[in-house]
């Protein structure tokens, strides 16, 4: 058996928690950020800004003693950089868009023209306007690398993960590489929606290797909307990429993510590589506790898959389709709970209802349900938000 080197980042309390109808309390919180310390992995993603709660566990957890092993996703803005500082953690996961698709969407002032000519982002091809794309890019490269700065300032380890990596422009992918190798220690490239293939993944990990000339760590992060996600993310491996990040059991929003075990095992069975610092042995035991308390990961392709939670994914499903859902048929489910944002409201009221709120009402609407989400352990359906508001009088009256 040959031991190779690999980083592993764990995302199931992250990533793992955001597939609807999974609801972790603080104590499987505990329970399985021990029992996946135990497997090796270098790092065990939280993200603090989710909720207080998120915040206070993240804490909890590194006062336990194993401040190296947790880092915390992180948005891109220095409160909340501070905000994962305060947890005590050293290592930290910004995240941004990198595909012209989600970067058009996400911009202010395509937002505010998209709404003044009320049109549909759909039809909308943001090839289309080289220029605003090309400023778009320009802006987006700033902001991370301000954040990076700020980040390194503050004495913290930084990686970054490039959502929607696989659908962005291959030479703008490589200058981002390229320009922010000297704030990281890793570089996260996302399959977001799950489009690569075996194939195209080794073509894809070569060229940007080659691209950038290997002075960066590249990790993938795969999901697992068409099934591939396993044979991606070792094709990934082989093709020269440094690491994985994934969850225990492959769970995760829609058809989830790659699932590490699988993965390590693979690479073991198929090439013979074991991975330094893994304890192969241990991951019996997180299987087990998810099994026993019914964690488990939906099946690609099943009815399931379609149901969307998190706020920023929402928010671009509204106004584009093939933001986060690829799949001719049916169409998908928003739901509501601990990882919504104000667009799921804003869903509910514009397109349910037939009633058009404020910003701010929505943010409330937001806030009640995180807290009976937590309250509940679950996440609640259109139907089941609806009796939630009108039980405190705020669907008639939302005034109040």
């Amino acid at each position: 058996m040959q031991k190779i080197r690999l980083n592993i980042f764990d995302e199931t309390l992250r990533d793992g928690e955001q597939q609807v109808g999974i609801f972790f309390d603080p104590q499987i919180k505990l329970d399985l950020a021990n029992l996946i310390t135990a497997t090796g992995v270098q790092k065990i993603a939280l993200m603090p800004a989710i909720h207080n709660t998120e915040a206070e566990l993240l804490t909890k957890l590194i006062k336990q003693g194993s401040p190296q092993t947790f880092a915390a996703s992180t948005m891109m803005a220095p409160q909340y950089i501070d905000q994962a500082v305060a947890c005590g953690v050293k290592h930290i996961i910004l995240f941004h868009a990198v595909s012209d698709r989600l970067l058009w969407l996400r911009d202010s002032t395509y937002k505010i023209t998209n709404q003044s000519q009320e049109k549909s982002s759909a039809t909308l091809d943001p090839a289309q306007d080289n220029a605003a794309i090309a400023k778009i890019r320009q802006a987006m490269q700033a902001k991370v690398i301000t954040n990076c700065e700020y980040a390194v300032s503050r004495g913290l380890q930084v990686s970054f993960a490039a959502e929607d990596a696989s659908r962005a422009n291959l030479a703008f992918l490589a200058d981002c590489i390229n320009k922010f190798q000297p704030y990281l220690d890793n570089f996260l490239l996302c399959d977001t929606v799950g489009i690569l293939t075996p194939v195209t993944t080794t073509k894809w990990i070569k060229q940007l290797r080659e691209l950038t000339q290997d002075q960066l760590p590249l990790m993938v992060h795969f999901h697992n909307d068409h099934g591939l996600a396993l044979e991606n993310t070792i094709q990934a491996i082989v093709a020269g990429a440094k690491g994985i990040s994934g969850t225990f059991g492959g769970i995760g929003e829609r058809a989830g993510n790659v699932a590490l075990c699988q993965v390590l095992n693979g690479l073991k069975l198929r090439y013979g590589w074991q991975v330094e610092g893994i304890d192969y042995q241990a991951f019996e035991a997180v299987l087990t506790y998810q099994k026993q308390h019914n964690i488990l990961a939906n099946q690609p392709y099943s009815p399931e898959t379609l149901r969307c939670e998190t706020g920023i994914h929402v928010d671009s499903l509204l106004r584009d389709r093939s933001s986060y859902y690829l799949f001719p048929n049916g169409e998908p489910e928003i739901w509501f709970g601990k990882f919504s944002g104000a667009s799921n409201f804003k869903y509910l009221f514009e397109k349910k209802l037939g009633q058009v709120l404020s910003s701010d009402q929505y943010q409330k609407f937001r806030d009640l349900i995180k807290v009976q989400a937590i309250a509940q352990k679950k996440s609640f359906s259109a139907e089941e938000t609806i009796n939630i508001l009108e039980s405190n009088q705020l669907i008639n009256n939302p005034q109040s």
